[in-house]
């Protein structure tokens, strides 16, 4: 079927821009977007999720203040057109391609609505390409970018204007395959028990901004890595860096409680990084492994919902992919942001050694 986008010289294969290159279920076009206040009082994340083999749009908008996270999240029959960008109260709006983006979730019952525009502080970097055979299969392309936050944003009655101080954040966009859509119900010979170890930290000071990914085997062989130090604009640059980490954990838990992470230009002094923790997001909030609402799941036609955590009291090991709001130090820079981690099944170097046993 023939929408708006297929006006435009951007084709990738002989099909109208509604058909996919692709017949996997999994295939899938999102975006991620978070925020905070440069105290890291007030905390918001939002994603979006087209998937056009499963006839799926989806959306939800998250935001954490004195210790309660709200969300909204939103889903629908997706349809042809693949520039409508609307999901029940949340639109996204490229207002200026690489540079400037509108999300919008409009006043609704469940207490958080929003005007914001993210404009881009740094050079959007392409990661290094995911590509994994297995037990999970990815195969797609991540942008990642950082930015700073103007408009307002709404947690029940109280509003916040952005303009009154300091709001920064980052944005990925990705898009390609991997494991959103549900299983592949086919036969499969027995696999070792599943691990998964994955740690992703944009991070956002005065000077520059950093980002940090690392997924690794449960022997500690790299399977995707990247670490970047970007100066921002207007004389944005990037320079690309070998990685390492050094994490600690809460006892009994599988979240980190403090991390080192070491960018290491290839002609310069390694950049040391300290990781004091905040508070956590928990990711099923955006739909990240949530039973109902999870990316790509049918709720309905047009279906609108919401709900409420205590992120205090909250179970960590029922909960491991989380964002971990933190105050971050660079030698003498200052800033704050994210350490998103998921840690399932062994990792030797951390002590792991089956499925779900904690931090001891």
């Amino acid at each position: 079927m023939l929408t708006p986008a297929d006006d435009y010289l951007l084709h990738q294969t002989p099909y109208p821009i509604d058909t996919v290159y692709t017949t996997d279920r999994n295939f899938y076009d999102r975006y991620f977007f978070n925020g905070y206040r440069r105290d890291g009082e007030v905390y918001f994340a939002f994603a979006m999720g087209q998937y056009q083999n499963m006839g799926v749009f989806d959306a939800a908008f998250s935001i954490v203040y004195q210790g309660r996270q709200k969300q909204v999240r939103a889903s629908r029959r997706m349809g042809a057109d693949r520039m409508d960008a609307r999901v029940g109260p949340i639109r996204v709006e490229i207002v200026e391609p690489l540079r400037k983006v509108r999300v919008v979730i409009e006043p609704n019952e469940h207490g958080v609505s929003g005007d914001l525009l993210f404009e881009a502080r740094s050079l959007p970097n392409e990661e290094p390409h995911f590509n994994r055979r297995g037990m999970m299969t990815m195969d797609y392309t991540r942008m990642t970018q950082h930015g700073s936050w103007s408009g307002t944003l709404t947690f029940e009655g109280t509003t916040f204007n952005l303009g009154d101080s300091t709001w920064w954040g980052s944005r990925d966009h990705s898009w390609g395959i991997r494991g959103v859509g549900g299983r592949d119900l086919r036969g499969a010979p027995p696999t070792a028990i599943p691990q998964f170890f994955w740690t992703w930290a944009p991070l956002n000071f005065d000077k520059i901004c950093t980002l940090f990914t690392a997924s690794e085997l449960s022997d500690g062989t790299r399977w995707h890595q990247s670490g970047v130090i970007l100066t921002p604009y207007p004389d944005a640059t990037e320079t690309e860096c070998a990685i390492d980490h050094d994490l600690s954990f809460q006892k009994g838990t599988r979240w980190i409680d403090k991390a080192t992470l070491t960018l290491t230009p290839h002609s310069g002094e390694p950049l040391e990084i300290t990781v004091q923790p905040l508070y956590h997001f928990l990711m099923q909030g955006i739909g990240y492994g949530h039973p109902k609402w999870g990316h790509g799941m049918w709720v309905g036609e047009d279906v609108v919902g919401g709900d409420e955590y205590v992120t205090k009291e909250a179970n960590p090991m029922e909960n491991l992919h989380v964002q971990t709001v933190s105050l971050v130090r660079a030698g003498a820079h200052e800033g704050i942001g994210i350490f998103e981690h998921i840690i399932m099944g062994p990792h030797q170097r951390y002590g792991f050694r089956e499925m779900l046993d904690p931090a001891r």
